[in-house]
This record gives C-alpha cells, structure tokens and sequence, in this order.
C-alpha cells in the first residue's frame, strides 16, 4: 500500500472517517481503492479516561488505515462554535495518541456541514423507524464525511483537509495546558513524524 503524502499526492489505501458526537464517535472505512464510504461502527465517548480514542487507534492499526478524517462542524456561515471545537480537540486527542502508539498515520479536519442531517434522512429514507436512528447515526455521518473527503481527494488530485499535528510536549513545567492522552503521560515530541 502507497502512503506517500508528498506534495501534489493523496495517501492511498484505507481510510477512517469519524464523527464525533458528545455521547458517541461513529467510525466509517473506505476501501482501498478509495472508491467507497462505509458506516463501520459506533463507539461509546468517554471524556475522562479517552479509551474511544484509544479504540479509534486500534481499528487504524488493525486495518491499517493510512488516514483519518475528523469532521468539523461549522454553522451555515462558516463559523466553529463548541461543537467544531470538541472536534479539534478531539483531533488533537487522536494525533497524540496515534503518535503514542508509534504511528505516522495523518490526521485531517474537514468540513462536515449537515453530515448528521442528512445521515438521518438517509436512514428515513431507508426505512428505518427514527427510533433505531441512534443505533447507526453516527456511522453514517461518519461514512457521509469520510465519502466527501475521498471524493474531493479525487477530483483535486490532492490531500484535503486540515491537517492536524500532535501538540508539542515539553519536559518541562509549564503553566499553558496540554492535552494529554488517557495514561495522563505527555507524548514523545521526538517522534513525531506527522508533517504539513
């Protein structure tokens, strides 16, 4: 599998793509090929010990997914308000813990815009009760982002997204905050690896 992200070129092999929700992240995968989207699985958030991310880094590994695509909730007019903001801290969460793990697996924000609405209606329009909704919703905006993030590689030739890197660490103390993966240690900044 070619996963050169030199410039002008686009990793290529599978692909994650995730939403991220106050109460779930769903995750999506693509083929190879980079062709299509699918819904993969839902996975419960936990906000204090961070094990969604960690489970988020085991299906990368385990696939192995040459990128992932975070969405980024903006409002109609272009503006990231909190949810746009969980999602970059969450990004960051995962680019720390991806590193953590010794992987040089990049991480993108992209505009998500309306993934979960129209992964509703999408499932309505599948014939599933809106009661059930919960179960998938968040897979199929998940699978909904990574489609849109694949199909615009495509056409431009090019990665797309904004490219998130793992917070530098310091072994020094420091009054500013970092973010810090579930075990609570910093990240080795020496082996970064993720590059613009």
């Amino acid at each position: 599998m070619d996963s050169s992200t030199d410039s002008g070129v686009y990793p290529h092999g599978i692909k994650l793509g995730v939403d991220v929700g106050t109460v779930r992240v769903g995750l999506a995968i693509c083929d190879p090929d980079g062709i299509l989207a699918t819904p993969f699985k839902t996975v419960g958030r936990d906000n204090k010990k961070n094990s969604d991310v960690r489970v988020v880094v085991k299906h990368a590994t385990e696939l192995p997914a040459v990128q992932i695509f975070v969405g980024l909730p903006r409002t109609m007019k272009g503006e990231e308000r909190a949810s746009a903001q969980m999602a970059m801290d969450y990004a960051n969460l995962l680019a720390s813990e991806l590193l953590r793990a010794g992987l040089d697996v990049p991480v993108n924000l992209v505009d998500e815009r309306l993934s979960t609405v129209t992964a509703h209606r999408n499932l309505h329009e599948a014939g599933m009760s809106s009661k059930n909704h919960r179960k998938v919703v968040d897979q199929v905006a998940a699978a909904g982002i990574l489609q849109h993030a694949i199909d615009m590689q495509k056409a431009r030739g090019t990665d797309v997204g904004r490219r998130v890197q793992a917070p530098v660490q310091s072994d020094k103390p420091s009054s500013a905050p970092t973010l810090r993966a579930a075990s609570g240690r910093e990240s080795d900044s020496s082996k970064r690896g993720l590059q613009l």
